[in-house]
């Protein structure tokens, strides 16, 4: 730990633009989209945004007519904003986000916002038709790859030899699943499809030329490398931005890698348990370097199965990483708010990522789901901390006290509320307190009111 914080701050290659510049290019590719995302904002609560619904075309052609655009451009230009996080959809309204407020004094939002935008290349460029969802989603997980040798050739790349290497990269994550058939098996396997070992190799990978030349496309639609025919052939180059970007990743990788704590090849679960003893700084560098050597989709899906566990700590963890997703994680982490032990946390997350002070953002709760957020926190410190801290967390519950906090905990049904309060009553150094709190758990064990 001593040599992670004295290290000093690792330097980009040289040639990489200060981040002044790159910050004026992320503001170049994003300008139609922060031009409609404030069209947008000063038009909500008038109509549904350009782009969000079907419902929503007159607005597509008020925003073209006022924005000199054309339909096509502001559709293209909504989804980036609301990618890069410049605006957010409330039902039929859109409201400005915080990056849009910050775009023209803050660079690191500026520059964040375009990393989400990257991040979510995928979903910028249709992907072509007739193309099975597996096929997409192996090339989305194989492509970092290519980014990397992208980065590491600094220069122009062939795309043939970026087609083998990520036909290579395929093949690998296949074997990785033991998608390969047995050999007792691959005989028959073989005669009964008509085609030979060989030919079933190739028969994988013959749509990866389409989907590689998508995913190139994709990443030039958002700035992220060129595209040019070239005398030897067409080929692809990092913009600053991409090289950029491809190598903050890889630094995210090689210090979770190294570090002490690096959990980079662990699982989630694992990861946050790894990360639980941390302190808020360094566990953010060890969420963001998990996060990178990770499809952002994949990450989330894990990040919310843990969340969805028994182990409270774990939960408030992975809401704590998704924080570091931001905006790729808004519409997953919406869409837990109708679940009951998610609800509180993500209603919290939802209103920080919306721009709210964390110190407030705990308005937006009712009083039922604080106190069913104070238990859940207490059940985490129960089973991971000490007495002290439980003691110390009835300070932080909303009522002003104990007998009034004892009935509402009842009324929650928090399935850990029995164990909470056993604990808390070993814990508090008060021998009347004590027992009220035991006979509280004596009454919810046995259903009593």
């Amino acid at each position: 730990m001593t040599t992670r914080r004295t290290r000093p701050a690792p330097r980009p290659p040289e040639g990489t633009p200060p981040r002044a510049e790159l910050a004026r290019q992320a503001r170049h590719v994003l300008a139609d989209a922060v031009r409609i995302a404030r069209w947008a904002a000063v038009e909500r609560g008038a109509t549904a945004a350009p782009g969000s619904v079907p419902g929503a075309v007159p607005a597509q052609e008020r925003a073209a007519a006022a924005l000199n655009l054309t339909p096509g451009q502001i559709r293209a230009g909504w989804d980036r904003a609301r990618l890069a996080g410049l605006v957010e959809l409330h039902g039929d309204t859109a409201r400005p986000g915080w990056r849009l407020h910050a775009w023209d004094r803050d660079d690191s939002a500026v520059l964040r916002g375009w990393v989400a935008l990257f991040d979510a290349w995928s979903l910028v460029h249709p992907a072509p038709e007739g193309v099975e969802p597996s096929a997409v989603a192996e090339v989305v997980e194989a492509l970092p790859q290519v980014l990397s040798l992208l980065q590491l050739s600094q220069g122009p790349v062939l795309v043939p030899a970026l087609l083998d290497l990520l036909g290579q990269r395929v093949e690998e994550l296949r074997e990785e699943r033991c998608e390969v058939p047995g050999a007792e098996q691959a005989p028959e396997a073989t005669e009964a499809h008509g085609t030979t070992g060989a030919s079933a190799s190739v028969h994988g990978t013959d749509g990866l030329p389409a989907l590689l030349d998508w995913a190139l496309e994709g990443l030039a639609a958002v700035g992220a490398l060129t595209l040019d025919p070239g005398a030897e052939g067409r080929h692809a180059t990092l913009t600053p931005l991409g090289n950029w970007a491809v190598w903050v990743k890889l630094e995210q990788i090689c210090v979770a890698a190294q570090s002490p704590a690096g959990n980079i090849e662990q699982s989630a679960e694992d990861m946050l348990r790894g990360c639980a003893r941390l302190t808020p700084g360094p566990a953010r560098a060890e969420y963001r370097a998990w996060l990178a050597a990770r499809t952002l989709s994949s990450a989330v899906t894990e990040l919310l199965t843990v969340a969805r566990g028994e182990d409270a700590l774990l939960r408030g963890l992975a809401f704590e990483a998704l924080r570091v997703v931001g905006a790729p994680a808004e519409a997953e982490v919406r869409a837990t708010v109708a679940e009951p032990s998610l609800r509180p946390y993500a209603l919290l997350w939802l209103a920080e990522y919306e721009g709210a002070d964390p110190d407030d953002a705990q308005e937006v709760l009712t009083r039922e789901e604080s106190t069913w957020l104070w238990v859940d926190t207490a059940a985490a410190v129960a089973d991971h901390g000490e007495s002290e801290l439980l003691v110390r967390h009835l300070d932080s519950a909303v009522q002003g006290t104990v007998p009034a906090l004892l009935d509402e905990i009842r009324a929650v049904g928090h399935p850990r509320t029995v164990q909470v309060l056993v604990a808390l009553a070993a814990a508090h150094p008060d021998p009347a307190l004590a027992k009220a709190v035991r006979r509280a758990a004596f009454q919810v064990h046995t259903g009593g009111a």
